[in-house]
């Protein structure tokens, strides 16, 4: 951890004080745009192609699937190796498959068989880049701005998918070629940042590799009930209310908006989010973090189901938008939970299996919300699965107690 971990409390900003934090933040924010930029493109050819929503279901499933696969070798290289250069080589392949989109596109050649493949590397890249990422962010700031750099890490996210989609859907308007162009420029300026921040002080595993230390991050999660409960809470109630993989759907029968109209719907839970991030960077939380935990996602829930039945174009994004400050709630309180309770050398291990957690509830959830609606329709899958997430945060609050009374976000009772 650098700084003084004694020191007095710092400003809400003061995390993007530290150079290399603040390197950190700028490119992450910049491959987020591109990867926001890289969803809307592919989302709208594989759904022009195919008109078939089970298809934007398998968008995300072979993009979880190398997570899922891979979450015993993705940890333990977090901890072993370099957390900077994994995210730097990982941000590296996914401007090549942004160059690999263009060229296809460009060829007149892209099938949807081929963006499965190129989505697949992206999945592995991420595999790797997510845990190292999320572990990376205590190595950098003190622990007097940890939860602000949190808080902050969250917003360029959030702020990432307003302007990603939005732009996404204006140069996909332009072409498809122009979006995978700048998608790629911007992955190499994110890999430059990444690159220009020292190498920061790390806890590294040192011990010969073992089974042992290869699931150590899932006995710490599943030992740490609070930090289950939470990670668990978000990957159900997501899994079931996500809706994003179907905007594509809603966008041309729905609401017949176009990809721009698009681009608005898939950037509006990040208007949201962000709104209620800069909040919790001024005003972090400080007590009742368990039952926020819980309104947050119930609203989740309720908003996504008010969505599914909307038939208004500012109905639809005004749902989304709430749905999006509600989740970035539990985002928050979660991400926090994970880096103060997690020691250093552990805190790879347990990402990876936060990221397949998170990765399970939206890729896989996407998948589960293509297959539903290809099945019942879009809207009713829709539906089902936001009243799905209010169930979800009904049992999850009698289940786990632990969470339901958790007052703060640290270890104090």
């Amino acid at each position: 951890m650098s700084g003084d971990e004694a020191s007095p409390r710092s400003s809400h900003w003061g995390a993007l004080r530290h150079r290399d934090f603040a390197l950190f933040w700028f490119s992450r924010f910049f491959a987020l745009i591109a990867t926001q930029i890289v969803a809307v493109g592919v989302g709208w050819q594989v759904y022009d192609i195919t008109r078939n929503p089970l298809h934007l279901g398998i968008v995300g499933l072979v993009q979880f699937a190398p997570a899922l696969l891979l979450v015993l070798v993705t940890g333990t290289v977090a901890d072993r190796y370099s957390r900077r250069g994994i995210v730097g080589i990982a941000v590296g392949v996914e401007a090549a498959c942004a160059i690999g989109l263009f060229t296809l596109t460009a060829l007149g050649i892209v099938t949807v068989a081929q963006i499965f493949v190129i989505l697949t590397v992206f999945g592995i890249a991420r595999a790797f880049m997510n845990p190292a990422s999320q572990s990376l962010i205590p190595n950098l700031v003190p622990t007097r701005d940890l939860a602000g750099a949190i808080a902050l890490g969250t917003l360029s996210w959030q702020s990432a998918t307003i302007a990603g989609p939005v732009a996404g859907g204006l140069l996909y308007g332009i072409s498809a070629e122009t979006a995978y162009t700048t998608a790629t420029l911007l992955y190499v300026l994110a890999s430059v940042l990444i690159l220009m921040v020292r190498r920061p002080p790390q806890r590294s595993l040192n011990e010969p590799t073992s089974w042992t230390n290869v699931v150590a991050g899932f006995r710490y999660a599943w030992k740490e009930r609070i930090i289950f409960a939470a990670i668990s809470l978000d990957l159900f109630a997501v899994l079931l209310g996500g809706a994003i993989a179907l905007l594509p759907a809603y966008a041309r029968d729905i609401l017949d908006v176009g990809p721009s109209g698009l681009g608005l719907l898939r950037a509006a839970p990040g208007m949201g989010a962000v709104v209620v991030a800069i909040w919790l960077a001024m005003r972090p939380v400080r007590d009742h973090a368990g039952t926020l935990m819980f309104i947050a996602v119930a609203l989740f829930g309720l908003f996504t189901t008010i969505f599914g039945v909307s038939t208004t174009v500012w109905i639809s994004i005004a749902a989304l938008a709430l749905a999006g400050a509600a989740d970035m709630i539990s985002v928050y309180i979660r991400e926090t939970l994970i880096q103060l309770w997690t020691p250093d050398e552990l805190r790879g291990r347990v990402n990876a299996v936060n990221m397949v957690f998170i990765g399970a509830s939206n890729e896989l959830g996407e998948f589960r919300a293509g297959t539903v609606a290809a099945l019942i329709g879009v809207v009713p899958a829709v539906v089902i699965g936001g009243v799905g997430t209010l169930a979800v945060a009904a049992a999850w609050a009698f289940m786990f107690p632990q969470l339901r009374t958790a007052r703060y976000l640290d270890r104090r009772a």
